[in-house]
């Protein structure tokens, strides 16, 4: 008959806890806990052994959460403040808190982190509170403008951060519109540009930044008002006084250069132009015809 092989290390190691568990003051839950956490170092050793470093990682968090849960700490109530378009399933998502999860292995600090990651949130509180309590508060970004890119409409902060993609919901019916390349790291200024001129403003449908240098004012009615590099308020007040006293922006034009601070130059409409030039062509005639 075949004599049994000697026992491993490692099955000596578990008998002589199983010995010391039975005989100790911890109580089943434990017992239970101690066994768990053996098991599982060995487990994710041996997973380092093997290369799998990350795998080894999330089976040490879930291994706690076992163990945290049967200790009383899994997470029972999440609060939840600030949010507005970010859902709670969202908000938990980026937070990893799931129905498993328990307050020891949150780390507070790595939790904010992600949430803050999210493009809508701005900032994130997380606190903890013993023994199944996690609050998150929130702070959302505010949808400031529309950014027209490469084909594309972004919903965007005003420092440029794009937080959404546009959609027909009603609250971005009327942000501003800023369209090109590096608009919108520069929408604050043009925003707040017009909001000084109100009857300017109320008259762009699109603000078009030129060669990351100058804005090109595209209006409602079709004129392209071409404002200058510098000196953009004083240009849009002059406009604004041009418009009252001359009535400039209801004329039959279709550019108002404004690039130049000495002068403003209008291109007339096409048919505005042949217009025009018959009105010469007859005075000229008329003023020969006389002559003679």
């Amino acid at each position: 008959m075949r004599e049994p092989a000697p026992a491993s290390r490692t099955a000596l190691l578990f008998r002589r806890l199983t010995v010391r568990l039975g005989a100790s003051r911890l109580g089943r839950r434990g017992a239970s806990l101690l066994a768990v956490a053996v098991i599982g170092g060995f487990s994710a050793y041996g997973m380092v052994l093997g290369g799998h470093v990350e795998e080894a990682r999330e089976f040490v968090v879930d291994l706690g959460d076992v163990a945290g849960t049967m200790a009383g700490f899994r997470v029972k109530q999440v609060n939840l403040s600030g949010q507005n378009h970010v859902t709670p399933q969202e908000i938990l998502a980026a937070a990893g808190i799931k129905s498993t999860t328990t307050l020891l292995f949150v780390d507070a600090d790595a939790t904010r982190a992600r949430l803050e990651e999210m493009p809508w949130i701005a900032s994130a509180t997380v606190r903890k509170f013993y023994p199944d309590r996690i609050d998150v508060s929130v702070v959302e970004r505010e949808a400031y403008a529309l950014w027209q890119y490469n084909g594309q409409i972004q919903v965007i902060a005003r420092d440029g951060m794009p937080i959404a993609p546009y959609s027909d919901d009603p609250r971005y019916v009327s942000l501003p519109i800023v369209v090109g390349e590096g608009a919108e790291k520069r929408v604050g200024e043009i925003v707040e540009a017009l909001a000084r001129v109100p009857p300017i403003r109320d008259q762009v449908r699109a603000a078009i930044l030129v060669a990351d240098r100058r804005w090109t004012l595209k209006l409602r009615n079709g004129i392209d008002v071409r404002l200058p590099e510098t000196g953009v308020a004083d240009a849009l007040v002059e406009l604004a006084d041009l418009d009252r006293d001359k009535k400039l922006l209801t004329r039959d034009i279709t550019i108002v250069d404004l690039r130049l601070p000495d002068r403003v130059t209008v291109r007339l409409s096409d048919s505005a132009y042949e217009a025009r030039m018959q009105l010469l062509k007859a005075k000229a005639k008329a003023k020969k015809g006389g002559a003679a």
